[in-house]
């Protein structure tokens, strides 16, 4: 009787433990910087720690991690799957900075977008691509793995 109560104990531990591993994984997930678009802030090969958030919490300089806008140009593969990691520069209800392409009469940013750029001058961002989807947004990066907060 006690092996059953010791099994059954282990056996609720791993499901525990499953359950709070997936539960993570839905709110964070772990994205490996590949360009310089946030040098010196990231840098090719850092990995940083996204935490899964809505439009509704980021705000003006969270560096967050979405795909880019639907354009067939050279800047995105052609499945749309390359994902940016830059710096919100404005959010819905914040002035469109000067210079926005596709942003011409637009005062702020509209709900669902984002304006974004990268910390390195040569980042191609929202100044070359326009206002960015906040519905192709994974999330905020949070920390660097095994370094400070960001």
């Amino acid at each position: 009787m006690q092996a059953f109560w010791v099994t059954g104990g282990i056996a609720s531990a791993v499901v525990a433990c499953l359950s709070a591993a997936l539960l993570l994984r839905r709110r964070f997930t772990v994205v490996t910087i590949e360009g310089t678009s946030m040098e010196p802030t990231l840098s090719p090969g850092d990995q940083v720690v996204v935490k899964r958030r809505g439009i509704d919490r980021i705000r003006s300089g969270d560096i967050v991690v979405l795909l880019p806008p639907r354009t067939r140009n050279h800047y995105e593969s052609l499945d749309g799957s390359a994902w940016n990691i830059k710096r919100a520069a404005a959010v819905p209800g914040d002035p469109v900075p000067a210079g926005i392409p596709g942003a011409d009469g637009l005062t702020e940013v509209p709900a669902g977008a984002l304006v974004v750029f990268g910390d390195n001058p040569d980042s191609i961002d929202s100044r070359h691509r326009g206002l960015f989807s906040a519905d192709r947004m994974l999330g905020v990066a949070t920390r660097r793995l095994g370094g400070p907060a960001l």
